[in-house]
């Protein structure tokens, strides 16, 4: 069924033309060529699951099907799957049925183009040419700069430079986004009452309430948290007039020369985030710390001459291999697993873990030989 129909499902091209035609942002997120263009998104990766087999076995019945109710506005999400994952730390995934992740992809791949031109560039996860190298590389260019390029403060080691980072996380984040704050900001560039119509009933279909939080585990809700701390980064970089400041979702840092002036930002920034977005700063995870002592930022700890991967990073790595160990899963799987890990972990000084995990995943296979 899905390969043999190209007609329906040649979406590139059918997205173009939908651009063309339609003038409104619901228009465009709901033209079947957007939709199709979802359905793509949405499948990638997750094609042998049972409930994407049984969405396309009857596909054009089922996109058409969505794509009334949407034009009807008769559209309701189905139930939240929601179950807890502790890897290590405990969080609460709520996962939507397969329709409504089509329908989350829509609204992306109309909405991200507006938003990418009016976010920061130091705003790095969850966007196109971002992400977790790029915010590495700009912690580095920022820590160079606010320490002269690694200018000594004393003679205790040669990682003893001047600077300091405010180090700062959002208590509870995704629980807390107010949906009347969320829906305001949104608003503010969906000049299309049906769009936020629908942004409407994504965001109150909510594990916390119809009042506020997100789901952690939606795409919207990645889509949205950035667009939420939008407000905050333009009052960093507008308002306080910060140079260097980078954020990866609810997590962010300022470095400057002036542990006094670092206090001042933090209480500043904590101050508007309870008047304008009801959210504060983590009061036992936000806290300043001089760059000679490395800083905690996506996944690694952070020295001016060195990078290490965090412990339970790796501990996590050594707790699957010992689960996959036990359940004798197939080498294929186990070094899959393994090359995913490693492609992260090599922007650490990490040689000798990565060549220990490795020997390991090789020994138990010769072991079960």
């Amino acid at each position: 069924m899905v390969r043999n129909s190209h007609k329906l499902f040649n979406a590139e091209v059918m997205l173009v033309f939908d651009m063309k035609t339609y003038r409104r942002l619901y228009e465009r997120i709901i033209s079947a060529g957007n939709l199709t263009l979802a359905w793509r998104r949405a499948r990638q990766n997750k094609t042998s699951k049972p409930y994407v087999i049984e969405f396309e076995r009857n596909l054009e019945k089922n996109l058409v099907e969505l794509h009334l109710e949407l034009k009807n506005k008769s559209y309701v999400p189905r139930p939240l799957q929601t179950f807890v994952l502790r890897d290590p730390k405990t969080r609460k995934i709520s996962k939507s049925h397969f329709r409504d992740r089509i329908v989350h992809h829509a609204i992306c791949l109309i909405l991200e183009p507006i938003y990418d031109k009016i976010f920061i560039t130091d705003c790095c996860a969850n966007r196109k040419g971002k992400g977790t190298i790029y915010a590495l590389k700009r912690f580095d260019k920022f820590k160079r700069k606010v320490s002269k390029n690694g200018t000594k403060i004393g003679t205790i080691s040669n990682n003893d430079v001047r600077g300091y980072c405010l180090k700062a996380d959002i208590t509870h984040y995704f629980e807390e986004v107010d949906h009347e704050i969320l829906l305001k900001i949104l608003a503010k560039k969906v000049n299309d009452a049906d769009a936020m119509w629908l942004i409407k009933q994504i965001v109150k279909n909510s594990p916390y309430g119809d009042k506020k939080g997100m789901p952690l585990g939606n795409l919207t809700s990645q889509f949205f948290a950035n667009i939420y701390l939008n407000e905050l980064d333009y009052f960093v970089k507008h308002k306080l007039k910060v140079k260097f400041y980078m954020r990866y979702v609810d997590d962010f840092i300022i470095l400057d020369e002036s542990k006094e002036k670092l206090f001042e930002f933090k209480e500043q920034i904590n101050n508007f985030l309870k008047t304008n977005l009801k959210i504060e700063l983590h009061p036992q995870k936000s806290r300043i710390i001089p760059l000679l002592k490395g800083v905690d930022f996506v996944g690694f700890r952070n020295f001016y001459h060195y990078r290490l991967l965090r412990k339970r990073n790796v501990r996590s790595m050594e707790q699957k291999l010992k689960f996959f160990k036990e359940e004798g899963i197939l080498f294929g799987s186990v070094f899959d697993s393994y090359k995913g890990w490693q492609a992260y972990a090599k922007w650490g000084n990490t040689y000798k873990v990565r060549k220990k995990i490795k020997e390991e995943i090789i020994d138990s296979v010769w072991n079960r030989v």
